[in-house]
C-alpha cells in the first residue's frame, strides 16, 4: 500500500521550496512539476501533456454555458422569470468566483488529481486528516458521479426532445419516445464516453479545447440568432424587470421565488474542479490549474450573461412555454427555438438544428466530466480509500486510469435507473451534483480559513492577505445555498412534490460516516506516498 505522506501539526499546509530533498526517490531536477509531485508524495504516472489551454478547456467544457442554461432555462422562468435570471446569474456568479478562487490558491500549493480530498488531508494535519480528506473525497467523487449523471441524462431528455420536434411535435403527433427509451440513449451517450476517454490524454486535450471552442461559438451564434429570427421581442423593460410570480407551484413570497430561481445559476456553474483533478497532466500544474479553474468561471460568467439576455429577448409568453401541451412538451428552451422559426419560415426545422448545436455542446459537457471523474477516481484509489482500490488506479500503455473511466461510466448509468420508477426519485439523486459537490468544494475551503490559517504556505498564485476573507464569503456561499435548495419548491407539500435533496444529501453523509466509523478509521491515513512502489 506504500507507505503514509508524513504530515504533522504545523507541516499540513506547507509548500516545500522545489529544492526539497525527497526521501529515498530518483528526482528529475529539471522537471519541476515531477519535482513537486514527488515531493507532494507521488510518482509520475499520467501524461504530462496539457497545456494552461487545455486544462481551462476542461474545466470551461463540463461547466458548458450551453448544458446548465439550457437544461434549467425553464426552471429560472418559473421562479422569478427575466428579473431572476438576470440579476441572478450576476449574484451567483460573484459568489461563485470567490469560492474558484479559493479553490485557485489551495490549488497552486498542492496541484494533485486528488485535488480537493488531498488539500483537506494536508490542510488538517495528522489529527484531522484522515477524516476531512475522507469526507471532502467522497463528496466530490459522488457528486462527480451525479454531474455526469445528469448532464448524459439531460442529453437523452433533448435527444427525446429533438425526435418529437422532427416528428410533429407534441400537437402534430410527434413521436415522443418513452422513460425506457431514454435510459437507453442515455447508456449509449455514456458507452461513448468511456470509448473516448479510453484515448490518449493528447486526442482527449484535443477534443477538450474543441469543446470549449464549440461552447463559446455555440452561445454567441444562439444568443444573436434566436432573437433576431423571433418574430415577436421581449422589450428590453420585459428583460430586464419582468419579475414572475405565476409559477404554479403555490408559491407567493417574491424573495422565496427569486431565491428558488437561483438554481439554474448555480447548478450551471459547476464542475470547474476540473482543472485541479487534471493537474498531474498540466505542464506548471501550480499556475496553470489555478488559471484553468478561475478563467473558466470567469468566462462562463460572462458568455452565460450574453445567453441568458439573447434567449429571453424571445420569450414572450412565459406560460405557454412551461406548459406541457406546447410542441417541445414543456421544454421551454426547445419549445422558444421551435417557435422562432416556426413563425417566421412556417418551419421549425432551424430551431431543432439550433437545438442540435446544444446536444453537441451537452455532449462534450459529459466527456469532460467523466474526464475528471476518472482521474477523482484513480487518485482517491490510489490512496486506497475506495473498495478494490488496486484495480481503479491502473493505468494503461497510454497512460490512461482506463479502469477508473469504465467504472465511472458504470456508476453513472447505474445513477440513472431511479428515473424508470419516479423522476421525482432521479431528482433527488441528481440534486447531489449540486450541493454535494458544493460542500466538497466548502470543506478544504473551511480547512484552510480555520486549522491552517497561520501554517497555509500557498504558492505561486495566491490571494494574500485577501485569502481568509475570500475563503469565509465562499464557506458562507456554500452552506447558504445547501439550505436554499434543500427547502421546499411548491406548496403544499406532498408526496409527489417534496424536495428529496436533504434526504439525498444526508443519507449521502449518513453512509460515508457510517462507513467511515465501521470500517475507514482503522485504515485511511490520508494520502499515501506511491514513490517507492
Amino acid at each position: 500500500m506504500g507507505t503514509e505522506i508524513p504530515i504533522s501539526e504545523d507541516d499540513g499546509a506547507s509548500y516545500f521550496p522545489l529544492a526539497a530533498a525527497c526521501g529515498d526517490a530518483e528526482v528529475e531536477v529539471n522537471n519541476p512539476d515531477d519535482l513537486r509531485l514527488k515531493q507532494l508524495g507521488y510518482k509520475q504516472e499520467l501524461s504530462r501533456s496539457l497545456s494552461a489551454v487545455a486544462n481551462f478547456s476542461m474545466a470551461f467544457s463540463i461547466i458548458s454555458i450551453l448544458t446548465g442554461l439550457t437544461t434549467l432555462y425553464g426552471t429560472g422562468l418559473r421562479f422569478g422569470g427575466p428579473v431572476t435570471m438576470v440579476y441572478g446569474w450576476l449574484i451567483v456568479g460573484a459568489m461563485t468566483m470567490t469560492v474558484g478562487l479559493s479553490m485557485a490558491e489551495i490549488c497552486s500549493a498542492f496541484p494533485t488529481s486528488g485535488g480537493l480530498y488531498f488539500w483537506s488531508a494536508r490542510l488538517c494535519g495528522r489529527r484531522w486528516g484522515p477524516l476531512a480528506s475522507w469526507l471532502t473525497g467522497w463528496f466530490n467523487i459522488v457528486g462527480q458521479w451525479a454531474v455526469t449523471t445528469s448532464v448524459d441524462f439531460s442529453l437523452a431528455k433533448l435527444i427525446q426532445v429533438i425526435i418529437l420536434l422532427s416528428t410533429g411535435g407534441k400537437n402534430g403527433g410527434g413521436y415522443e419516445a418513452s422513460k425506457y427509451i431514454v435510459i437507453c440513449f442515455h447508456g449509449g451517450i455514456l458507452l461513448l464516453h468511456a470509448i473516448i476517454n479510453s484515448l490518449p490524454i493528447s486526442l482527449l486535450s484535443f477534443f477538450g479545447q474543441l469543446a470549449a471552442i464549440w461552447n463559446v461559438l455555440g452561445v454567441f451564434l444562439l444568443m444573436i440568432l434566436i432573437p433576431s429570427v423571433a418574430t415577436e421581442r421581449a422589450s428590453a423593460k420585459f428583460v430586464f424587470t419582468h419579475f414572475n410570480t405565476d409559477n404554479g407551484e403555490g408559491i407567493r413570497s417574491g424573495v422565496y421565488i427569486f431565491l428558488l430561481g437561483l438554481l439554474m445559476s448555480q447548478y450551471t456553474l459547476t464542475g470547474y474542479d476540473a482543472s485541479a483533478h487534471m493537474t498531474e497532466e498540466t505542464k506548471n500544474a501550480d499556475r496553470n490549474g489555478p488559471k484553468g479553474i478561475i478563467s473558466a468561471i470567469g468566462i462562463s460568467i460572462i458568455v452565460g450573461w450574453g445567453y441568458i439576455l439573447g434567449i429571453t429577448f424571445a420569450v414572450t409568453d412565459i406560460p405557454y412555454l412551461l406548459s406541457e401541451n406546447n410542441d417541445a412538451g414543456g421544454y421551454a428552451i426547445a419549445e422558444i427555438f421551435y417557435l422562432a422559426f416556426k413563425r417566421r419560415y412556417g418551419s421549425g426545422v432551424g430551431g431543432i438544428i439550433c437545438l442540435g448545436v446544444v446536444a453537441v455542446a451537452i455532449f462534450f459537457c459529459g466527456m469532460s466530466s467523466v474526464t475528471s471523474n476518472s482521474r477523482m477516481a484513480y487518485a482517491f484509489s490510489r490512496d486506497g480509500a475506495m473498495p478494490f482500490s488496486s484495480l481503479w488506479h491502473q493505468v494503461n500503455k497510454q497512460e490512461v486510469p482506463i479502469n477508473a473511466v469504465w467504472l465511472s461510466v458504470i456508476i453513472s448509468f447505474c445513477m440513472a435507473l431511479p428515473s424508470l420508477g419516479s423522476i421525482v426519485a432521479f431528482d433527488a439523486m441528481v440534486s447531489i451534483a449540486t450541493i454535494g459537490l458544493y460542500i466538497a468544494y466548502a470543506l478544504p475551503i473551511f480547512c484552510r480559513v480555520t486549522l491552517a490559517r497561520k501554517s497555509f504556505i500557498p504558492g505561486p498564485f495566491n490571494l494574500g492577505r485577501y485569502g481568509i476573507i475570500v475563503g469565509w464569503v465562499a464557506v458562507l456561499w456554500v452552506v447558504t445555498i445547501s439550505v436554499l435548495f434543500s427547502l421546499p419548491v411548491a406548496y403544499p407539500v406532498t408526496i409527489e412534490n417534496l424536495n428529496y435533496t436533504p434526504v439525498a444529501v444526508g443519507c449521502l453523509l449518513v453512509l460515508v460516516v457510517s462507513y467511515w466509523i465501521l470500517s475507514g478509521r482503522h485504515w485511511f491515513k490520508g494520502p499515501i506516498t506511491n514513490i517507492n512502489k
